[in-house]
Order: structure tokens, then sequence, then C-alpha cells
């Protein structure tokens, strides 16, 4: 799943290479991931690209007053082209859901072949989200935000994890309390804060909760430094590269050399290295897990 780091960095690339141009035309291929109807998606024709920001892990392109603000979800991704066909796609055929014409970034199209970009979705399980509004907060779920998680001051962080009963894993990952971090990086926060998933948020103490900050800036900023500058196609790679125990199950923990194990849900799954969080002891393996004294 993109998170913050992506996400921003997907905004920056976008900043770079497509603001400026006028949308020419934008194919819907899939259906359900449209979730707004006025505006039209046809109303981006013929405006430029003035703007891209971030709302946690939401993607906000402002068309000249008009946002089309993504998620991405679990298996979404934005894909830059240079070669776009000039016949509209097929709708449901493929993993690709929203295709966006460019011009030339003179005013004209290109002559052979377009400048866009795709969104797809890979899997069955469908949650790429588009929406076309004249303003974000229109978004719900950009509505319902919490503090961005890479500019939350320190007291306001403690504050409001001391406020949140439930575990630090569902604290950290909700975007009401704090925006932008999902279930890779929170992962990799909670191993550097050398903190148990299972850990009750309201019950860590003074040392734990500024450990737990600071890795939250550590980690989301480690891994925005090593996605800035990448190109669309190479994040996904980079953001697999940086990782010390999210979707590494069985293999070393890059800190002690313990074996990183994973607790399973129903849909997903955590990672997490007994030795740097648990005491050395390992987590029940299913849903109702609690921490292992």
């Amino acid at each position: 799943m993109p998170e913050l780091p992506e996400v921003e960095a997907l905004t920056a690339f976008l900043r770079e290479n497509a603001v400026g141009h006028v949308v020419t035309r934008v194919d819907l291929a899939a259906v359900q991931a449209i979730k707004t109807f006025e505006p039209p998606l046809s109303a981006l024709g013929g405006l430029e690209l003035t703007g891209v920001a971030r709302h946690g892990k939401f993607l906000d392109l402002d068309v000249s007053g008009l946002h089309l603000v993504v998620h991405l979800a679990r298996a979404g991704w934005l894909h830059w082209r240079t070669g776009l066909p000039p016949a509209p796609p097929k709708p449901g055929k493929g993993p690709l859901a929203l295709r966006v014409h460019l011009d030339d970034g003179h005013g004209s199209r290109p002559a052979s072949g377009g400048v866009g970009f795709d969104l797809t979705e890979q899997g069955t399980r469908k949650g790429l989200a588009v929406y076309v509004v004249r303003s974000p907060a229109e978004v719900p779920g950009i509505g319902r935000l919490g503090p961005d998680a890479m500019q939350v001051d320190r007291e306001t962080f403690v504050a409001l994890l001391a406020g949140r009963s439930g575990q630090l894993k569902g604290a950290l990952t909700d975007q009401t309390l704090l925006a932008g971090i999902g279930n890779a990086y929170s992962d990799e926060i909670l191993h550097a804060a050398r903190l148990s998933p299972f850990k009750m948020a309201d019950k860590l103490t003074d040392d734990e909760a500024l450990r737990l900050y600071d890795a939250v800036r550590v980690t989301l900023g480690e891994a925005l430094a090593r996605q800035l500058g990448q190109q669309a196609a190479t994040m996904k790679g980079e953001k697999r590269s940086g990782l010390q125990v999210h979707a590494r199950t069985g293999l070393p923990c890059p800190v002690c050399g313990d074996t990183v194990r994973e607790v399973s849900f129903a849909d997903t799954s955590l990672q997490y290295c007994p030795t740097c969080q648990t005491g050395g002891k390992p987590l029940a393996d299913r849903r109702m897990s609690k921490l292992l004294r």
C-alpha cells in the first residue's frame, strides 16, 4: 500500500512532470473507481493542471480549481506514460482504472503517442478511489483525517496516544488519529521504537512515547529521502529495499539477527522482531493476540 513517503514522492514527481500541462482527456476504465458524479470527469478536459498536494495518503491534483483526488488503496499505483495510445481503453479489461491524457506542455497534443498517466490496481479486491470535487474537504476520507504524521508536534502526538484506548499498531494506522501511516511503516516504526505492536497506546511511559515519536519522524523521513527524485516506476522497489521487518517474515532482523515473526489476521498481517520488540517472546498468531508480558 502506498503510504506517506510514496504519496509525497508521487506528489513531487507530478509537480515536476505534470504541472503546467493541460488535461486533454480522461478515460475511465473501472467504473467502481469513481466515487463522485458532479462535477463529471469530463469537466477536467481543457483545464490546466496547476498544482499537486498530499492529504495523508490521498493524492490531490488541482486542475484549475477542480480537484482530481486519488486514494491508491492497497494495490493501486500511478504510472507515468510517454506513449499513451489514442484509442480509449476497454472498460473492465486488466488493472487499468483511469487514464489521464495531457498536452505536450505547449498547448497542443503530442504528434505521436500521448503523455499522461495511468492509475492501475492489481488483484480482485478493488479499493482504488477517484473523486472530482471543488474542494478536497468534500472527500469524506480527507475530512476525517487527523494531523499529518510528519507535521504533528511532539506534545500533540503524546496527547493523542494518551487519549487512545487500543493497541499501538491500530493507533498508528488509524487515519483519524494520525494521517499517512499504513501497515508497512507502522511495522517499521514500532521496530525502530522497540515496542510491541500490541502494547496499549494509553499505557506508554514518557520514554516510550518519545521513542515512538522519534521513530515516526526518522522512519518516515528516511523513507521519504529515499523516494524523492525516484521515477514513479522505481518507487515500489525502493520502498521494499528499505524495510527492516515488514514483509520479511522468516528472515533475520538486520538489527539483532533474530528471526522476524508474523501475526496474521483475516485480511492483513504484521511483522516484528521478538528480541527487539517483545522481550524475546513470540506473539500469539491470532486476531485476539495480547501483549505477552
